[in-house]
């Protein structure tokens, strides 16, 4: 696979996309400068020279380690203002401001049937990437309606739950919200809003509706016809709530075996981790709809067909 280095592009006019090398898929994020405001800042690993970008203010579009972790950095060499969601900023504190998520985390997923063996390597893979993110403590706090710079914040949760868009003209920086050739990991997590894939459809719903030119997403190239991509991905979901529903079949099930059933037995445990997560918020948005039942305790929770 060819390595991605460190580029600026210019896409158009007073628009500059930065893309930053990333250790593991998709190899890349990027990241926008316009008119002075950084959008996201990478993982932080290889930064580019941030002083000679002319950034005034960096705005953060979520708390994943590709688009939070060089904030700290870039704060500091610019001297800038940083920006981000006020529940994003709660869920970056609680993931990378502590010592026991890690374990937290993989003790959750074990009451979703996630093997010990597979939930100690999330821990040990889990201390690893949270000693890369630096994210800047202390921002400016954003809401639905906020300002920065003549954007306006829109609250587009689902990829993250405190995932935000920055909106102008009929562009939209989108973070992770929508991207063109893949679809955003939805998943439940521990402590995370109950319903993400209903945010998330909820989310693609309105993206739809809005007159926007263009996307600039963290991944990819720019989204040139948001509404048709916002309508693939809602119709993508749907029919993976049918496949998910097929899996139930003879339950109980956890959200390890729906995930098996779903995305194949052999993975990685990194991709294991993301593939129960997406397979619990499909799960999750079956009961919303009357389609699923979660059965279970505290330690152990399944999903049967209603």
């Amino acid at each position: 696979m060819t390595e991605i280095q460190v580029s600026v592009t210019t896409l158009t006019e007073g628009v500059d996309r930065l893309t930053l090398p990333l250790p593991t898929g998709p190899r890349h994020v990027h990241c926008y400068v316009i008119d002075g405001t950084l959008f996201d800042t990478g993982l932080g690993l290889e930064p580019p020279a941030w002083r000679e970008l002319g950034i005034e203010r960096i705005a953060i579009t979520h708390f994943h380690p590709d688009h939070v972790g060089g904030a700290e950095l870039a704060a500091r060499e610019t001297g800038a203002p940083v920006y981000q969601g006020a529940l994003d900023y709660v869920q970056c504190e609680r993931v990378w401001g502590s010592r026991d998520w890690p374990e937290r985390i993989a003790d959750w997923f074990l009451t979703h049937g996630v093997p010990e063996a597979v939930s100690y390597e999330l821990i040990d893979a889990g201390h690893a990437f949270a000693s890369f993110v630096r994210f800047a403590h202390d921002p400016n706090l954003l809401y639905e309606g906020s300002e920065v710079a003549g954007w306006s914040v829109l609250e587009l949760p689902g990829h993250a739950d405190g995932h935000i868009g920055f909106l102008r003209d009929g562009v939209l920086v989108g973070g992770d919200h929508l991207l063109a050739r893949i679809t955003p990991a939805v998943g439940l997590y521990l402590e995370s809003r109950p319903d993400p894939l209903g945010d998330y459809l909820a989310s693609l719903e309105r993206t739809a509706e809005l007159d926007l030119r263009i996307v600039y997403p963290g991944h990819g190239e720019p989204i040139e016809h948001p509404a048709a991509r916002a309508r693939e991905i809602i119709e993508h979901h749907r029919e993976r709530l049918e496949v998910v529903e097929v899996a139930l079949a003879g339950g109980p099930r956890s959200g390890f075996d729906v995930s098996r059933a779903v995305f194949g037995e052999e993975l990685p445990p990194q991709q294991r981790r993301f593939a129960v997560a997406e397979a619990l918020s499909h799960l999750e948005r079956l009961v919303r709809e009357g389609r699923a039942a979660r059965t279970g305790d505290a330690r152990t929770v399944t999903y049967t067909a209603p």
